[in-house]
Protein backbone atom coordinates (compact mmCIF):
# COMPACT_ATOMS: atom_id res chain seq x y z
CA UNK A 1 0.00 0.00 0.00
CA UNK A 2 1.53 3.47 -1.85
CA UNK A 3 1.20 6.71 1.22
CA UNK A 4 0.12 9.87 -0.37
CA UNK A 5 2.46 12.61 0.78
CA UNK A 6 1.47 16.79 1.22
CA UNK A 7 4.73 18.01 2.35
CA UNK A 8 4.96 21.71 3.18
CA UNK A 9 7.12 24.10 1.27
CA UNK A 10 10.62 24.45 2.61
CA UNK A 11 9.65 28.34 3.25
CA UNK A 12 7.16 27.20 5.66
CA UNK A 13 8.67 24.72 7.53
CA UNK A 14 8.93 25.57 11.22
CA UNK A 15 11.76 26.12 13.50
CA UNK A 16 13.84 23.71 15.06
CA UNK A 17 13.66 23.91 19.09
CA UNK A 18 16.59 24.90 20.97
CA UNK A 19 18.01 21.05 21.54
CA UNK A 20 19.31 22.35 25.14
CA UNK A 21 15.54 22.92 26.08
CA UNK A 22 13.62 20.12 24.55
CA UNK A 23 11.70 19.12 27.38
CA UNK A 24 9.04 16.21 26.73
CA UNK A 25 6.30 16.22 24.59
CA UNK A 26 6.49 19.39 24.01
CA UNK A 27 7.20 20.12 20.33
CA UNK A 28 5.59 18.82 17.25
CA UNK A 29 7.57 18.39 13.98
CA UNK A 30 6.10 19.79 10.60
CA UNK A 31 4.28 16.47 8.91
CA UNK A 32 1.99 13.47 10.27
CA UNK A 33 1.19 10.44 9.47
CA UNK A 34 -3.20 10.01 8.86
CA UNK A 35 -5.02 6.55 8.12
CA UNK A 36 -8.55 5.78 8.35
CA UNK A 37 -10.87 2.29 9.12
CA UNK A 38 -14.60 1.75 8.30
CA UNK A 39 -16.26 -0.63 8.75
CA UNK A 40 -16.51 -2.66 5.38
CA UNK A 41 -13.81 -0.97 3.84
CA UNK A 42 -10.96 -1.91 6.34
CA UNK A 43 -7.96 0.46 7.13
CA UNK A 44 -7.66 2.84 4.03
CA UNK A 45 -5.86 6.03 2.89
CA UNK A 46 -2.93 6.27 4.70
CA UNK A 47 -1.26 9.44 4.08
CA UNK A 48 1.40 11.90 5.13
CA UNK A 49 0.39 15.44 5.46
CA UNK A 50 1.19 18.96 7.46
CA UNK A 51 0.74 18.73 11.20
CA UNK A 52 -2.48 19.58 12.15
CA UNK A 53 -6.07 19.50 13.99
CA UNK A 54 -8.49 16.98 13.74
CA UNK A 55 -12.28 17.20 13.03
CA UNK A 56 -14.30 14.87 15.13
CA UNK A 57 -17.79 14.83 15.61
CA UNK A 58 -18.82 15.50 19.49
CA UNK A 59 -20.79 12.22 19.34
CA UNK A 60 -17.33 10.65 18.53
CA UNK A 61 -16.73 7.28 20.31
CA UNK A 62 -13.64 8.66 21.94
CA UNK A 63 -14.81 11.35 23.85
CA UNK A 64 -17.30 9.33 25.75
CA UNK A 65 -16.44 5.10 25.74
CA UNK A 66 -12.60 6.15 25.50
CA UNK A 67 -11.72 3.38 22.76
CA UNK A 68 -8.27 5.24 22.44
CA UNK A 69 -4.54 3.28 22.33
CA UNK A 70 -1.76 4.70 21.77
CA UNK A 71 2.40 3.23 21.39
CA UNK A 72 5.80 5.29 21.89
CA UNK A 73 9.15 4.79 20.85
CA UNK A 74 12.04 6.95 19.86
CA UNK A 75 14.60 7.96 17.04
CA UNK A 76 18.02 8.07 17.61
CA UNK A 77 21.08 9.75 15.45
CA UNK A 78 23.97 8.54 16.17
CA UNK A 79 27.50 9.94 15.56
CA UNK A 80 27.79 8.40 11.69
CA UNK A 81 24.56 10.45 11.12
CA UNK A 82 22.27 7.13 10.84
CA UNK A 83 19.04 7.46 12.26
CA UNK A 84 17.83 4.28 14.52
CA UNK A 85 14.74 2.81 16.00
CA UNK A 86 14.64 0.58 18.93
CA UNK A 87 13.06 -2.68 18.44
CA UNK A 88 10.01 -1.18 16.44
CA UNK A 89 8.63 -4.57 15.99
CA UNK A 90 7.72 -4.97 19.45
CA UNK A 91 5.94 -1.60 18.88
CA UNK A 92 3.99 -2.47 16.29
CA UNK A 93 2.92 -6.33 18.06
CA UNK A 94 1.71 -4.62 21.37
CA UNK A 95 -0.19 -1.83 19.39
CA UNK A 96 -2.27 -4.86 17.73
CA UNK A 97 -2.75 -6.69 21.16
CA UNK A 98 -3.70 -3.69 23.17
CA UNK A 99 -6.58 -3.34 19.73
CA UNK A 100 -7.46 -6.51 20.14
CA UNK A 101 -8.31 -5.97 24.22
CA UNK A 102 -10.19 -2.48 23.06
CA UNK A 103 -11.93 -4.22 20.86
CA UNK A 104 -10.05 -1.94 17.89
CA UNK A 105 -9.37 -3.42 14.37
CA UNK A 106 -6.01 -4.88 13.66
CA UNK A 107 -3.76 -3.41 11.63
CA UNK A 108 -1.07 -4.53 9.65
CA UNK A 109 2.15 -4.70 11.12
CA UNK A 110 4.56 -4.49 8.33
CA UNK A 111 2.47 -1.73 7.63
CA UNK A 112 2.54 0.14 10.72
CA UNK A 113 6.51 -0.21 10.83
CA UNK A 114 6.50 1.36 7.12
CA UNK A 115 4.70 4.44 8.27
CA UNK A 116 6.73 4.72 11.22
CA UNK A 117 10.18 5.23 9.36
CA UNK A 118 8.61 6.94 6.12
CA UNK A 119 6.98 9.95 8.84
CA UNK A 120 10.67 9.92 10.77
CA UNK A 121 12.16 10.14 7.03
CA UNK A 122 10.30 13.35 5.72
CA UNK A 123 10.67 14.89 9.05
CA UNK A 124 14.52 13.69 9.74
CA UNK A 125 16.02 17.09 10.11
CA UNK A 126 13.99 17.14 13.50
CA UNK A 127 15.87 13.87 14.73
CA UNK A 128 18.25 15.92 17.40
CA UNK A 129 21.47 14.54 17.41
CA UNK A 130 23.29 15.76 21.28
CA UNK A 131 23.52 11.85 23.21
CA UNK A 132 20.54 11.82 25.55
CA UNK A 133 18.09 13.63 22.90
CA UNK A 134 15.64 11.35 20.61
CA UNK A 135 12.59 12.09 18.79
CA UNK A 136 9.88 10.56 20.01
CA UNK A 137 7.18 8.11 17.54
CA UNK A 138 3.61 8.25 18.80
CA UNK A 139 1.10 6.24 17.00
CA UNK A 140 -1.92 6.20 18.59
CA UNK A 141 -5.90 4.81 17.09
CA UNK A 142 -8.99 6.67 18.22
CA UNK A 143 -12.76 5.52 17.84
CA UNK A 144 -14.04 8.33 15.36
CA UNK A 145 -17.69 7.00 14.75
CA UNK A 146 -20.69 9.38 15.97
CA UNK A 147 -22.68 6.99 18.05
CA UNK A 148 -23.88 7.35 21.54
CA UNK A 149 -24.67 3.69 21.99
CA UNK A 150 -22.03 1.30 23.82
CA UNK A 151 -20.66 -0.75 21.45
CA UNK A 152 -17.01 -0.49 19.41
CA UNK A 153 -16.80 2.09 16.91
CA UNK A 154 -17.27 0.88 12.96
CA UNK A 155 -14.66 4.26 12.30
CA UNK A 156 -11.39 4.82 13.16
CA UNK A 157 -8.45 7.06 12.65
CA UNK A 158 -4.61 5.49 12.99
CA UNK A 159 -2.31 8.40 13.31
CA UNK A 160 1.55 8.86 13.65
CA UNK A 161 3.05 12.24 15.47
CA UNK A 162 6.40 13.25 16.54
CA UNK A 163 8.36 15.21 19.21
CA UNK A 164 11.77 15.89 19.52
CA UNK A 165 12.91 15.42 23.17
CA UNK A 166 15.15 15.57 26.00
CA UNK A 167 15.17 14.28 29.60
CA UNK A 168 11.66 12.66 30.50
CA UNK A 169 12.33 13.74 34.34
CA UNK A 170 14.09 16.54 35.50
CA UNK A 171 16.39 14.34 38.02
CA UNK A 172 17.85 13.22 34.41
CA UNK A 173 19.45 10.02 35.20
CA UNK A 174 19.93 10.63 39.40
CA UNK A 175 18.03 8.64 41.73
CA UNK A 176 13.85 9.96 42.02
CA UNK A 177 11.85 9.48 44.59
CA UNK A 178 8.96 7.23 44.94
CA UNK A 179 5.78 6.98 46.64
CA UNK A 180 3.91 4.00 47.70
CA UNK A 181 0.46 4.48 47.39
CA UNK A 182 -1.84 2.59 49.28
CA UNK A 183 -5.51 5.06 48.62
CA UNK A 184 -5.82 4.08 44.57
CA UNK A 185 -4.86 1.05 42.35
CA UNK A 186 -4.00 1.58 38.70
CA UNK A 187 -5.77 -1.60 37.23
CA UNK A 188 -6.98 -4.73 38.23
CA UNK A 189 -6.74 -8.53 36.71
CA UNK A 190 -9.09 -8.96 33.81
CA UNK A 191 -9.51 -5.26 33.26
CA UNK A 192 -7.33 -3.48 30.63
CA UNK A 193 -4.12 -2.91 32.48
CA UNK A 194 -1.72 -4.74 29.93
CA UNK A 195 -3.18 -2.52 27.22
CA UNK A 196 -1.79 0.77 26.32
CA UNK A 197 -4.81 2.62 26.63
CA UNK A 198 -5.76 6.14 27.31
CA UNK A 199 -8.02 5.21 30.24
CA UNK A 200 -5.34 3.79 31.99
CA UNK A 201 -3.54 6.78 32.40
CA UNK A 202 -6.45 8.95 33.36
CA UNK A 203 -6.58 6.92 35.82
CA UNK A 204 -3.32 7.11 37.62
CA UNK A 205 -2.69 11.19 37.60
CA UNK A 206 -5.17 11.37 40.70
CA UNK A 207 -2.38 9.53 42.79
CA UNK A 208 0.70 11.43 40.43
CA UNK A 209 -0.78 14.77 41.51
CA UNK A 210 -0.81 13.95 45.37
CA UNK A 211 2.67 12.56 45.13
CA UNK A 212 4.24 15.18 43.50
CA UNK A 213 2.42 17.78 45.74
CA UNK A 214 4.46 15.94 48.89
CA UNK A 215 7.79 16.21 46.71
CA UNK A 216 7.95 12.84 44.87
CA UNK A 217 8.68 12.06 41.55
CA UNK A 218 6.36 9.14 40.84
CA UNK A 219 3.76 6.76 42.33
CA UNK A 220 4.37 2.96 42.85
CA UNK A 221 1.49 0.55 42.27
CA UNK A 222 0.34 -1.84 44.32
CA UNK A 223 -2.40 -4.87 43.63
CA UNK A 224 -6.15 -3.86 42.87
CA UNK A 225 -7.46 -6.69 45.09
CA UNK A 226 -5.29 -7.25 48.33
CA UNK A 227 -2.59 -3.45 47.98
CA UNK A 228 0.14 -6.08 48.90
CA UNK A 229 2.05 -6.98 45.60
CA UNK A 230 3.57 -4.72 43.23
CA UNK A 231 2.63 -3.91 40.04
CA UNK A 232 4.16 -0.65 38.01
CA UNK A 233 6.18 2.27 39.18
CA UNK A 234 3.92 5.34 37.33
CA UNK A 235 4.87 5.20 33.52
CA UNK A 236 7.49 2.81 34.33
CA UNK A 237 8.24 -0.94 35.15
CA UNK A 238 10.04 -1.90 38.08
CA UNK A 239 12.92 -3.90 39.17
CA UNK A 240 14.68 -4.47 42.24
CA UNK A 241 17.94 -5.61 43.12
CA UNK A 242 17.73 -8.57 46.17
CA UNK A 243 21.07 -9.22 46.86
CA UNK A 244 22.45 -10.50 43.75
CA UNK A 245 19.31 -11.85 42.14
CA UNK A 246 17.26 -9.17 40.03
CA UNK A 247 13.29 -9.26 40.80
CA UNK A 248 10.51 -7.53 38.52
CA UNK A 249 6.78 -8.60 39.05
CA UNK A 250 5.44 -11.22 36.67
CA UNK A 251 3.12 -9.88 33.80
CA UNK A 252 -0.23 -10.94 35.29
CA UNK A 253 -2.49 -9.29 32.76
CA UNK A 254 -3.11 -5.77 35.12
CA UNK A 255 1.03 -4.55 34.19
CA UNK A 256 2.18 -3.08 30.77
CA UNK A 257 4.53 -5.45 29.20
CA UNK A 258 7.41 -3.34 28.72
CA UNK A 259 10.04 -3.14 25.76
CA UNK A 260 12.63 -1.90 27.85
CA UNK A 261 11.50 -4.34 30.63
CA UNK A 262 11.92 -7.29 28.12
CA UNK A 263 14.97 -5.53 27.13
CA UNK A 264 16.32 -5.38 30.75
CA UNK A 265 15.53 -9.04 31.25
CA UNK A 266 17.60 -10.22 28.13
CA UNK A 267 21.21 -8.53 29.06
CA UNK A 268 20.80 -9.33 32.68
CA UNK A 269 20.64 -12.74 31.99
CA UNK A 270 22.89 -12.88 29.74
CA UNK A 271 25.65 -11.32 32.32
CA UNK A 272 25.01 -14.37 34.31
CA UNK A 273 22.58 -12.09 36.49
CA UNK A 274 19.90 -14.37 38.34
CA UNK A 275 16.25 -13.02 37.13
CA UNK A 276 13.18 -13.63 38.48
CA UNK A 277 9.55 -12.98 37.23
CA UNK A 278 7.61 -13.21 40.32
CA UNK A 279 4.94 -11.92 42.21
CA UNK A 280 6.93 -9.78 45.16
CA UNK A 281 4.85 -7.92 48.16
CA UNK A 282 5.46 -4.40 49.17
CA UNK A 283 5.94 -5.87 52.53
CA UNK A 284 9.27 -8.34 51.51
CA UNK A 285 10.99 -5.13 49.47
CA UNK A 286 10.58 -3.08 53.23
CA UNK A 287 12.42 -5.99 54.70
CA UNK A 288 14.36 -6.32 52.36
CA UNK A 289 14.95 -2.56 52.35
CA UNK A 290 15.83 -2.42 56.31
CA UNK A 291 18.00 -5.88 56.16
CA UNK A 292 20.21 -4.00 53.85
CA UNK A 293 19.46 -6.80 51.22
CA UNK A 294 17.80 -4.42 48.76
CA UNK A 295 20.79 -3.39 46.66
CA UNK A 296 19.20 -1.73 44.05
CA UNK A 297 15.76 -0.21 42.51
CA UNK A 298 15.00 0.91 39.29
CA UNK A 299 12.21 1.81 36.65
CA UNK A 300 12.51 0.66 33.21
CA UNK A 301 10.71 2.59 29.84
CA UNK A 302 10.55 4.17 26.41
CA UNK A 303 10.84 7.18 27.86
CA UNK A 304 13.22 7.63 30.74
CA UNK A 305 15.35 4.16 29.61
CA UNK A 306 16.70 3.13 33.09
CA UNK A 307 15.16 5.63 36.09
CA UNK A 308 17.22 4.76 39.37
CA UNK A 309 15.22 4.79 42.65
CA UNK A 310 16.70 6.58 45.28
CA UNK A 311 14.29 5.80 48.03
CA UNK A 312 10.72 4.80 48.40
CA UNK A 313 8.25 6.34 50.57
CA UNK A 314 5.77 3.71 52.57
CA UNK A 315 3.22 4.17 55.49
CA UNK A 316 4.48 7.17 56.74
CA UNK A 317 8.64 5.85 56.56
CA UNK A 318 10.81 6.83 53.72
CA UNK A 319 13.39 3.63 52.84
CA UNK A 320 16.71 4.68 51.11
CA UNK A 321 18.19 2.88 48.19
CA UNK A 322 21.90 2.34 47.71
CA UNK A 323 22.29 5.50 50.14
CA UNK A 324 20.07 7.48 47.60
CA UNK A 325 22.40 6.99 44.80
CA UNK A 326 22.57 5.39 41.37
CA UNK A 327 23.01 1.82 41.51
CA UNK A 328 26.06 0.02 39.37
CA UNK A 329 23.48 -2.45 37.57
CA UNK A 330 20.76 0.65 37.29
CA UNK A 331 24.11 2.51 35.53
CA UNK A 332 25.50 -0.65 32.94
CA UNK A 333 22.10 -0.90 31.59
CA UNK A 334 21.54 2.15 31.06
CA UNK A 335 24.89 2.46 29.37
CA UNK A 336 24.14 -0.92 27.54
CA UNK A 337 20.53 0.17 26.27
CA UNK A 338 21.47 3.87 24.80
CA UNK A 339 25.12 2.66 23.57
CA UNK A 340 22.82 0.15 21.46
CA UNK A 341 20.40 2.87 20.69
CA UNK A 342 22.68 5.60 19.37
CA UNK A 343 24.83 2.76 17.75
CA UNK A 344 28.06 3.25 20.15
CA UNK A 345 27.90 -0.52 21.46
CA UNK A 346 27.35 -3.95 19.30
CA UNK A 347 23.30 -4.53 18.41
CA UNK A 348 24.07 -8.46 19.60
CA UNK A 349 20.44 -9.10 19.58
CA UNK A 350 19.18 -7.67 16.16
CA UNK A 351 17.22 -4.80 18.15
CA UNK A 352 18.21 -2.14 15.65
CA UNK A 353 16.38 -1.05 12.70
CA UNK A 354 17.35 1.58 10.26
CA UNK A 355 15.28 4.80 8.63
CA UNK A 356 16.62 5.20 5.41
Amino acid sequence: MEFEKELKPESELKPLPDPDKLGFGIHFTDHMFIMDYQEGKGWHSPRIVPYQNFSLDPASVVFHYGQAIFEGLKAYKGKDGRIRLFRPRENTKRLNRSAWRMCIPQMDEELVLKAIKEIVKVDSRWVPDQHGTSLYIRPFIIATEAFLGVRPSKEYIFSIILSPVGAYYAEGFNPVKIFVTEKYVRAAKGGVGEAKTAGNYAASLMASEEAKELGFTQVLWLDAAERKYIEEVGTMNIFFLLDDTLVTPALSGSILPGITRDSVIHLAKDWGIKVEERPISINEVMEKAESGQLKECFGSGTAAVISPVGSLYYKGKSYMVNGGKTGELAQRLFDEITGIQYGEKEDKYGWIEFVE
